[in-house]
Formats: C-alpha cells, sequence, structure tokens
C-alpha cells in the first residue's frame, strides 16, 4: 500500500460510504461531497470523512476539498454525466488520479480521460478503492467483520523485503496465507522475495502496520 492519501469521495451514498470506510480504515485521510443534506447528515454520523454538503460538479464546492492537496478523487454518484464533469474539473485544478464510476459499458474513450473507471456492473466499494489507490495493493475480498483479504505485491525497499516469515515478525491480527499464484500456503521459510506478490488476510486494525512491512 502506498503512503497515506489525501482522497476526495464524491457522492455519499452506498457505495461512496462504503469507499471511504474501506480508505480510512487503511489509514488514507477522506473528504466527501454530498449533495442532499439528510445523505450528508447520515455520512456525517459516521466519522469516516470529512464531508462537505453540495454538489461537487459545482467548481466552487469542489474547490472547497482543495483538490491540489488531494493525490486522487472518486466521482462515485450515481450520474454518470455528474461523474465525468466532476474527474474533468479536478483535472484543471490540479495534478490528481480521477476514477469514475459509469452506469453501462465502458465508454472506449473513457480511458483517454480518466485514470480509472468502475461500471455498475462490477462495482464494488472494493473495486473503487483498488481504482484509487492503484498498484502494490489489492482487495480481494472482506472474509468477516473487520477482516479483509488482500493481494499485496512485496516492495523493492519494505523492510520484510528479502526475508523469510521466520524473521519477520507480522502483528497479531495478520496472516500471509499463501503466494498470489496459490502454489504454496505461507510458513516460516516462506520467502517474501521483492516483486512477487501474496495474498495476506488482516484485520483493519493493523493494516498500517503490515503494509509498512511489506510495501514500506
Amino acid at each position: 500500500m502506498p503512503e497515506s492519501l489525501r482522497v476526495i469521495v464524491a457522492g455519499g451514498g452506498t457505495v461512496g460510504l462504503r469507499t471511504a470506510e474501506l480508505l480510512d480504515e487503511r489509514g488514507h485521510n477522506v473528504v466527501l461531497i454530498e449533495s442532499d443534506p439528510d445523505q450528508s447528515e447520515r455520512v456525517a454520523a459516521e466519522y469516516v470523512a470529512s464531508i462537505i454538503e453540495g454538489d461537487a460538479a459545482r467548481p466552487a464546492v469542489l474547490r472547497q476539498a482543495q483538490p491540489d492537496r488531494c493525490d486522487a478523487i472518486a466521482a462515485l454518484t450515481d450520474d454518470e454525466a455528474t461523474n465525468f464533469a466532476v474527474c474533468m474539473a479536478a483535472q484543471r485544478m490540479a495534478d490528481i488520479r480521477t476514477v469514475m464510476r459509469i452506469a453501462g459499458d465502458p465508454d472506449e474513450l473513457y480511458p483517454e480521460y480518466v485514470d480509472g473507471v468502475v461500471s455498475e456492473a462490477t462495482l464494488t466499494a472494493r473495486v473503487a478503492v483498488n481504482e484509487v489507490v492503484g498498484g502494490g495493493v489489492r482487495s480481494i475480498e472482506e472474509v468477516g467483520g473487520k477482516v479483509e483479504l488482500l493481494e499485496v505485491e512485496i516492495a523493492e525497499d519494505a523492510p520484510a523485503a528479502g526475508k523469510t516469515l521466520a524473521e519477520v515478525r507480522l502483528p497479531r491480527g495478520s496472516l500471509i496465507v499463501v503466494d498470489a499464484a496459490g502454489e504454496r500456503i505461507g510458513g516460516p521459510e516462506t520467502e517474501l522475495t521483492p516483486g512477487k506478490r501474496f495474498l495476506v488476510a488482516v484485520e483493519g486494525a493493523v493494516a498500517d502496520e503490515v503494509m509498512n512491512l511489506l510495501r514500506g
């Protein structure tokens, strides 16, 4: 996982809120923009993100989220045109990664304009988070409760790179299950080779510590 990111999430519906929750659980800072006052109040009660009430497609509202201080924006409202407008406006305001939600099949031209597209056919909060965070870490599944199954690539300069599991003290609440190729269950002799990917079960409370070990 990269260092802590500052992310704008436009749209506080089910997917937007869950995306904000997952990003928060991984230690990222989230600013969420929601236009509906009642939903905005409900989201604020979750305490997972700073809330801005307003239409994210309006530059004056979007600018309040300070895109120039953010690493990524995920436009996740249920309106494709709004999401595209939000991404375009954000790009005019800052050098920022843009991810947008679409209603149907991906328009083949979207990749020319935005960095990531998530369609409603495959839309889950985890897909959105994967697009926001980028390479190195990918959510696979929520095992249950606060436990997630992640696919993590060992970074070259990570503290655990090149060591065996016997030499690395993973925090309680985490477990390297298997290499991503599914060839071998993790054991004391398993070497965390840089560039190799592993499936890691991790509780949210120790996710940062695990990612610091594996990603640096």
